[in-house]
This record gives C-alpha cells, structure tokens and sequence, in this order.
C-alpha cells in the first residue's frame, strides 16, 4: 500500500511539472523569422532602420550573474561570418532590451552593460545588409553568464565571443532571415 501511495504521489508531482525546469527562452516582438526594413542595416548599400530588435529572455538559470547578447551572420562573405552585435555585462536582473538598444549614441543599455564592438568596427549594433543572393542567416543568442566579462571595452567581436564561450552557463537563441 505503501509502495502505491508513493508512487501515486510521484506521478502527480511529474504532470504537475514540479520536476521539469522551464526552459531559457529568448523572444522578439519584433521578429518573425524575417527582419524588416528596420533592423536593416543603413550602410554598406542598405538603407534600413539601423534599429536593434527588442530582445525579451526568460527562466534564467537561478546562479546567472550577468548576460550577453550576440548577432551573428554565419554566411557573410568574409570567411568568417559577421558579428552585427556584441552586449554584455548586462545585469542579472534584466530580462529585456527594447528596441535601438544597440544604439551607441542613445546610452539605452542597463547601467553597467557594454556595447562591445562588432565587426564594422564599431561599438553597438550594425543592421543586417546581405548581399543580393540567397537569405542570409543570423543567429541572436542570449548567454547566461556564470560572471560578468572583464574585457577591454575595445576587445574585438572575436575575444568577445571566446570570454562570453568560456562563462556561459546557458543560451537561448532566435534565428532571423535576411535577403534583398
């Protein structure tokens, strides 16, 4: 009898989902598997937005003490991709980013968090602008950092990528396409 209560009890708990964590999850109001002329690029040969996608993130391992974000087009033609967007140091407590907050110029990130440089050479977000030719995939990825970065502020994209890879407790991406 014993046994059967026990194992009744241990069935509720499982439907219940009392066993089962909820999953990190990125999310975008703004994006639907498409970038629009506002997350495009105004450089280049494009002539988008320039505007950074809001970005909201949840269920966060419990022991993250920062994030990043990252925009990256693996099928750029440089041999090596491109890196659009490289944020980080942004507080544990944050879940968000609105809209433009890859705008340099406009100081919008939560206090303490970096614009890193992306591949243009510059700090903050660089819109998508593919060449003319098939979609072009980019990967926005939220990081759930075990520390925060200590980086130069003009450490490359790169380096970026190698800290943010060597403190990551988890990630949760979100795949964009962009075409002209």
């Amino acid at each position: 009898m014993r046994k059967t209560v026990t194992a009744i009890v241990v069935l509720i708990i499982m439907s219940s989902g009392m066993l089962h964590g909820q999953t990190f999850t990125l999310k975008s109001n703004e994006l639907n598997g498409q970038f629009t002329s506002k997350q495009y690029g105004n450089d280049f040969g494009c002539n988008g937005g320039n505007i950074s996608p809001d970005l909201v993130w949840e269920n966060a391992p419990k022991d993250t003490k920062a994030f990043a974000i990252t925009m990256y087009d693996k099928d750029a033609p440089t041999g090596s991709g491109f890196w659009h967007w490289v944020v980080y140091n942004i507080p544990a407590t944050t879940m968000e980013l609105k809209s433009d907050a890859g705008n340099y110029s406009q100081k919008s990130l939560p206090q303490g968090a970096v614009n890193g440089n992306n591949d243009a050479g510059t700090p903050g977000y660089v819109g998508a602008c593919p060449p003319p030719g098939p979609a072009h995939m980019y990967v926005i990825t939220v990081y759930a950092l075990k520390s925060k970065l200590e980086i130069d502020k003009n450490a490359s994209a790169a380096l970026i990528g190698f800290m943010l890879n060597a403190n990551t407790i988890a990630k949760a991406s979100i795949i964009a396409y962009g075409q002209q």
